[in-house]
């Protein structure tokens, strides 16, 4: 397969990136966007993206996320120009021409992939991968108590109290004039056994951000009108699916949207993978398959 080195000229940055080509006839386009946790162009999930799709007649066009000054993260609506930009890039690639060109996105990627797909009518199709449906404060009260439960603290104190901690946490990034409650509120809790699992400093940074703390998915999807193929691994720790999938399906349903499909992953977690393993080897088969017969479908493999 045939692979070029580009740089993006995003807005204020420049994006290294790797374009590969399938060895014929290009059929259509995808740029996948990144997970929290990963800003990497050489994620494993996007390798597999790329070995899965180009040698059926798609070219990917992986980029490096842009770095954040303060360390916080990216906010959605600048993810959601460079993937923007991303897909100009890839259209104005000779070998391209005027074939669809899609968004895949896992995780934090999939609420910038909405709101880029909300924006520009040019997007042909989005894939997202743990598409979470309500905000990141919500997502990470969800999270974080699942975390908990799945550690042996399941008795309702140690909910209770960490359900305190992470309101203490929005309500010091929602107003600085709160963080000296805040603080102490993780004074008082800071020698549970379960800490670590609440993902809340132990020490409040004045100057550290959460942008997109409170960011309303609904709307947004809302505005998406092109088809969706949604992915929940059953076993995922971090996405509340079943509020995940009725906030799409009442999305899709006031945008008259009827291309939206579902598929729930027997035995995965929030990965496409088992035993929440980060590795080409523990992705699951029936990922592989329904993204790639989906894809063909959108690309007229019918």
């Amino acid at each position: 397969m045939p692979e070029r080195e580009l740089t993006l000229a995003g807005r204020g940055a420049e994006l290294p990136a790797t374009l590969t080509f399938p060895d014929g006839r290009v059929r259509g386009g995808v740029v996948p966007l990144h997970p929290a946790s990963d800003g990497s162009r050489h994620q494993f999930l996007f390798e597999h993206l790329t070995d899965t799709l180009v040698p059926g007649g798609l070219a990917v066009l992986r980029f490096d996320r842009r770095p954040s000054p303060t360390g916080a993260d990216v906010p959605f609506a600048t993810q959601a120009d460079d993937a923007l930009q991303a897909l100009a890039a890839l259209r104005g690639e000779p070998e391209v021409g005027p074939v669809p060109l899609g968004l895949w996105a896992w995780s934090q990627g999939a609420w910038s992939a909405a709101l880029a797909a909300a924006r520009s009518p040019g997007i042909a199709f989005l894939v997202l991968l743990s598409s979470c449906g309500v905000s990141p404060a919500e997502q990470m009260r969800y999270g974080t108590a699942e975390q908990l439960r799945r550690h042996g603290y399941h008795d309702a104190d140690s909910l209770r109290e960490l359900a305190e901690l992470r309101s203490a946490l929005e309500d010091a990034r929602r107003d600085g004039s709160r963080r000296e409650a805040s603080q102490a509120v993780i004074d008082r809790y800071a020698d549970r056994p379960w800490f670590p699992l609440a993902y809340v400093p132990r020490r409040l940074d004045p100057a550290a951000a959460w942008p997109d703390m409170d960011f309303d998915p609904a709307p947004i999807l809302a505005s998406v009108h092109c088809p969706v193929l949604l992915f929940y691994g059953e076993e995922d720790e971090w996405t509340p699916i079943e509020a995940s999938v009725a906030a799409w399906e009442r999305a899709a349903a006031a945008a008259g949207n009827d291309a939206l499909t579902v598929v729930r992953l027997a035995g995965a977690d929030h990965a496409p993978t088992f035993g929440g393993v980060h590795d080409r080897g523990a992705i699951s088969r029936a990922y592989t398959e329904a993204l790639t017969g989906w894809v063909d479908w959108q690309l007229g493999g019918r």
